[in-house]
């Protein structure tokens, strides 16, 4: 195999099968992570989704398929060497400080990062004022931000979190939102697992739906969400007024209320073009509603039907 190189994608893995007597924890997963970018795993409780990563971690070996971290394969070492992970459950010894935690997993990693960027790394996520203070005293979303430090302090290219901001405040989501988007910048790539669907909205560029360890659905937010849609309080529409709105899109009635699916590249005057259309033809308009499906919607809808996008 040729050296790894920047354009090798950061994951990239193929048929992935793991069973474990008669369950089937993953069932043929394929995706790929590429570099710079946010990709967010989703699905149910026993989806496979933990089972995944650590079958790209190298945690558990897999039945069949095949695995490459950086370009290289899963099965080296070496490829591990620029991946940080975060996993879901996780303790740290109570008597060692924060500084001393981070100075413990920098050694592990075989990494050199001076004191200063490792107490660098403690501020970002917010642990400036605790860095002497030991970790026995720390709250769980202190504990948490705290994993979130050692998967960041050896300057990762990837970095694997599973689920990590479950044990988190508001305000401690929205640090954890911010460092991914800075992440990003910085082309870091981010494989998330989070049931926080609506952090994974905000902030991942493509989503992977597990159920039952099969992909059923994978895709950018814009694929899996679809068009837009246009939500009006009417009153009044007659035949002329109700065959303007279907010109549109699709279109659904419920009572006063209707729903118009705007095209996918909709003009930017469709809109103010259609309401005064629409009060020339004698409709009384209560309220207009630019709205779309949400991703926590289409997940429902995946895994109750099986309808992929």
């Amino acid at each position: 195999m040729s050296a790894p190189t920047a354009e090798s994608p950061a994951v990239w893995c193929s048929g992935l099968r793991k069973r474990y007597r008669r369950q089937v924890a993953v069932d043929d997963v394929s995706f790929t992570v590429r570099r710079g970018e946010v990709l967010g795993l989703l699905g149910p409780n026993g989806a496979g989704k933990t089972s995944a990563i650590k079958i790209l971690l190298g945690l558990v070996r897999p039945d069949a398929g095949e695995v490459l971290l950086l370009g290289r394969p899963g099965r080296d070492p070496a490829s591990r060497a620029r991946v940080g992970y975060l996993p879901e459950l996780f303790r740290y010894q109570p008597w060692l400080t924060a500084a001393e935690v981070l100075s413990l997993h920098v050694k592990l990693a075989g990494a050199a990062v001076p004191d200063r960027e490792r107490r660098e790394c403690l501020a970002t996520v917010g642990l400036a004022d605790r860095a002497d203070d030991r970790v026995g005293g720390f709250s769980k979303g202190m504990q948490q931000r705290l994993g979130l430090a050692v998967a960041l302090v050896a300057r990762p290219e990837l970095v694997i979190l599973d689920e990590p901001t479950s044990a988190l405040d508001p305000l401690g989501r929205a640090d954890v939102r911010d460092l991914l988007l800075a992440l990003k910048d910085r082309k870091v790539a981010v494989l998330l697992n989070s049931h926080l669907i609506g952090e994974v909205e905000r902030v991942c560029d493509r989503v992977v739906i597990l159920d039952k360890g099969r992909v059923a659905a994978a895709g950018t937010l814009a694929e899996l969400l679809g068009g837009r849609e246009l939500r009006l309080r009417l009153d009044g529409v007659g035949e002329a007024a109700a065959a303007r709105l279907a010109a549109v899109g699709a279109l659904t009635r419920s009572g006063s209320a209707y729903t118009v699916t705007l095209p996918t590249e909709q003009d930017a005057d469709l809109v103010p073009a259609l309401i005064a259309d629409l009060v020339a033809l004698g409709v009384r308009v209560h309220a207009v509603e630019p709205a779309r499906v949400t991703l926590e919607e289409r997940l429902l809808d995946i895994l109750r039907t099986g309808a992929a996008a």
